[in-house]
Order: structure tokens, then C-alpha cells, then sequence
């Protein structure tokens, strides 16, 4: 359905597919009614600079820090294992993802202290961006939640929304997921 070969994919009612996690927003954005007509949030809060804030916030933990953290991560803890370059993980690769996580998670207590949300004052896409990395990543034990108690005051209080529980039941065949990541007082 995409001709990049990619995923995720959004079918519409109509049968129009919209590829790319960032199309996809902008399309729900678009076609969604707001909060103020009865149903859902908005992804893209605020005014233009507000709205602007979300997009670069979600560029980065898309574009920055799934190419600095998540790609290093999952490619050497999960893809290996099932891909077609199997084998033992490169610890320098794990050592990078780990070192450059802290880094992130800096940045996010950064954020979780000057804002409500990562964005504003409103929770957004850039919220759910980041928590999506931050879930694969929690799965697999590897965020040291505990040097970071703002950014995981942020994180246990979007898990806590009864949107992203589902998401917690999910599991990964031949992967058991860390102890707390299930927990919503973690």
C-alpha cells in the first residue's frame, strides 16, 4: 500500500491509504473534529508558533533520536535476532544508544519541568512521539527511569491515560517485557 515498502499505513474510510506516521497525524488533525465539537484531542495544539513547536519536537524524537537511541537499540536487541544479520549484539552500537538515551532523557526533564506537556501547556503529537519510543524502549528494560524523575513524571502520567493502557498489554514474541513497564506507578 506505500510504495516506500514502509509502515505505518492508514487506510481512510474512503480507501485512500496515508503513509508515514507524520502524514498520518496531519491527516487525523485535519478530519478529526476538535475537543470543542465532542470528540478527541488535538495532536497540533495552539496557535501557528504552538503548532510549530509540536512539528519540531516531533521531527526530532522521529528523525533524532530514533536515529541516535531507538534504531540503535531495537536493531542490536531485536532486529538482530531475527533479521537477516543475526548474531550477538554490538556492544558499541548498545553502549552509543544507551549513552545518547541519557542524553534524550535529559532533554525531556528539561521540558517536563518549563511545560505541562513536552510542547505546552497541552498535551500533542510530540507527546505521543516521544512515549512510542520511550514504550519499545521501556519494554526491553533499557530506560534508566530512575536518574530521570521528571521526564518519568511526564511518562507515567501519559501512561496513565486510559488511550495508552492498551498499548501496555501488547507483547513482543520471545521478548518478556521489564518488570515496570505494565506498571502505571512505576
Amino acid at each position: 500500500m506505500n510504495p516506500a515498502g514502509t509502515v505505518p499505513v492508514f487506510v481512510t474510510d474512503e480507501g485512500v491509504p496515508v503513509c508515514g506516521a507524520y502524514a498520518i497525524s496531519e491527516y487525523l488533525h485535519e478530519t478529526v473534529p476538535a475537543p470543542s465539537q465532542g470528540r478527541g484531542f488535538q495532536l497540533f495544539p495552539g496557535n501557528a508558533e504552538e503548532r510549530a513547536e509540536v512539528r519540531r519536537l516531533v521531527d526530532w524524537f522521529q528523525r533524532k533520536f530514533n536515529e541516535e537511541v531507538t534504531g540503535y537499540l531495537l536493531e542490536e536487541k531485536v532486529f538482530r535476532r531475527f533479521g537477516p544479520k543475526s548474531g550477538s549484539p554490538d556492544a558499541d552500537a548498545m553502549r552509543a544508544g544507551r549513552e545518547n538515551l541519557r542524553y534524550h532523557l535529559s532533554y525531556i526533564s528539561h521540558l517536563s519541568d518549563q511545560r505541562s506537556w513536552l510542547a505546552g501547556e497541552s498535551l500533542s503529537f510530540a507527546d505521543l512521539a516521544a512515549a512510542a519510543h520511550l514504550s519499545a524502549l521501556d519494554y526491553l528494560g533499557e530506560v534508566p527511569w530512575e536518574q530521570f524523575e521528571l521526564a518519568k513524571s511526564w511518562y507515567a502520567l501519559l501512561k496513565s491515560r486510559p488511550s495508552f493502557r492498551p498499548l501496555l498489554a501488547d507483547r513482543v514474541a520471545g521478548f518478556t517485557p521489564a518488570e515496570t513497564y505494565a506498571d502505571l506507578d512505576f
